[in-house]
């Protein structure tokens, strides 16, 4: 864990990329799809729409890798992002997963930062070769 805010602004161009990656990313490969979710979580949160719709991927990934905590996780979830953005209490920096206490802000994990600035470095690098 890293000491960087919890918080990520939403950037529409940022979670575009990102969810990108998500789109390319093997089905064999599970572990990297779920650092990417993780990310746009994070990144989604304090957009009701594209956070329910990290949630969402959640729970089909979760349900085609058959691993049902995760199932029954991802389900609570979709049911309090609604009552999170309603309320405004929304866990700055949590994950998204079913391991993590729904409720609990946390600070930036060091390998979700990581994806953001290599994200961010991708988008400042595509800008200057082709505006």
């Amino acid at each position: 864990m890293n000491t960087t805010p919890p918080s990520v602004a939403f950037d529409p161009v940022l979670f575009a990329h990102v969810m990108q990656q998500y789109r390319e990313t093997s089905p064999h490969d599970p572990a990297h799809q779920w650092l990417l979710l993780e990310t746009l979580h994070v990144v989604s949160q304090t957009r009701f729409i594209p956070h329910l719709k990290v949630h969402d991927l959640m729970l089909h990934l979760a349900w085609r890798t058959r691993d049902w905590a995760e199932v029954g996780g991802q389900t609570l979830r979709l049911l309090l992002v609604p009552l999170g953005h309603l309320t405004g209490r929304l866990p700055l920096g949590n994950s998204g997963r079913s391991d993590i206490n729904p409720f609990k802000p946390m600070p930036l994990r060091r390998d979700l930062s990581d994806v953001i600035a290599q994200a961010r470095q991708a988008i400042a690098s595509a800008e200057q070769c082709c505006p």
